[in-house]
């Protein structure tokens, strides 16, 4: 993994994260068994008729969080690749997410790397509840086959890290990306799917 030593601090905490949950383990559980045991993972699906977090639980901020791309859970399918991306509570509170985080590959300068990630709505909306050291997840669908022949895309190495947004911020964290990207606007060569409580792993 490779970071620049200008860094966001943020940034900086979710490589320790990374680092942690590997040590842990927590990267062996199914996605449907981390999905169906969030009471275990300390993410608490919000009741479903709920369109909000509990009133004394705010919303999880990019300083709260610790993000990661879970590259070694590749899934695929028909010129696509799954990944988890995962968000860790690093705070010393409860906070929630609820919703599409925003995704964008960026360069070493944090300039935007084509299109940013489009949503999948393929599982329901859910307000997932974080307990500190928690974790819960959404879907990165990276679509390998766009970005080497949709017109207009121009691949690059030239990237760096995901720019993430938690659902509802304007604050981003970052999370390691080394992949081939589109340089130019145009091509949605990504999709994110909603937070998902709970580890996610191989799906």
């Amino acid at each position: 993994m490779k970071y620049l030593t200008t860094i966001p601090k943020t940034a900086r905490r979710a490589a320790a994260v990374i680092a942690a949950a590997s040590a842990a383990g927590l990267l062996a559980a199914s996605a449907a068994v981390a999905a169906s045991s969030s009471g275990s993972s300390g993410a608490v699906l919000a009741a479903d008729t709920s369109h909000a977090a509990p009133a004394a639980v705010r919303a999880c901020t990019a300083d709260d969080l610790g993000v990661w791309l879970a590259v070694a859970q590749l899934d695929g399918a028909a010129g696509s690749a799954y990944y988890p991306l995962q968000f860790t509570n690093l705070s010393r509170h409860a906070c929630a997410m609820r919703g599409f985080a925003g995704v964008s590959a960026v360069d070493r300068n944090l300039h935007q790397l084509g299109s940013p990630a489009g949503r999948a709505h393929v599982v329901p909306v859910r307000t997932v509840v974080l307990a500190p050291g928690r974790t819960a997840h959404a879907v990165l669908r990276y679509g390998d086959v766009t970005v080497s022949t949709a017109p207009g895309c121009h691949p690059t190495f030239r990237t760096f890290e995901l720019r993430v947004y938690p659902p509802g911020q304007y604050h981003a964290t970052y999370a390691a990306f080394d992949f081939e990207v589109c340089s130019h606007a145009g091509p949605v060569y990504m999709d994110i799917g909603p937070i998902q409580a709970g580890v996610g792993t191989r799906f």
